[in-house]
């Protein structure tokens, strides 16, 4: 090799994979929380979307559901969704307050939505 010529050396090109190898290894981390964070959105969407179909199909049906809770299958989009809905009392015997709550089989509530059912015509 004459003097006007140079090229890298043993620790320089190691210390380049290793930062190329972080970069790499913090990008593949990255894009694996981004695709978390998208499935755990389409499962939140999902169970509202669940939910609000529950509360129209009480309303539609004129139905003044009975105070407790109650738990049935709500499958949503390909997931196994379950729903609670829970009937309380207001001051106004004409209204009962029901909250409906979806989660996956036995997981956190994804989910939760509040509604009025009422025996007014």
């Amino acid at each position: 090799m004459s003097a006007g010529q140079r090229g890298f050396t043993l620790i320089e090109v190691l210390v380049a994979l290793a930062i190329v190898g972080v970069a790499l290894a913090a990008s593949i981390r990255a894009l694996g929380l981004g695709v978390g964070g998208a499935q755990a959105l389409q499962q939140r969407s999902l169970a509202l979307l669940s939910a609000g179909n529950l509360l129209a199909d009480m309303r539609l049906q004129q139905g003044f559901p009975p105070q407790g809770r109650s738990r049935l299958a709500c499958p949503q989009g390909g997931l196994a969704l379950q729903c609670e809905q829970i009937v309380r009392a207001t001051p106004n015997a004409r209204f009962r307050r029901v909250t409906i709550r979806v989660r996956l089989a036995d997981g956190p509530v994804l989910a939760e939505l509040d509604g009025l059912a009422s025996r007014l015509p």
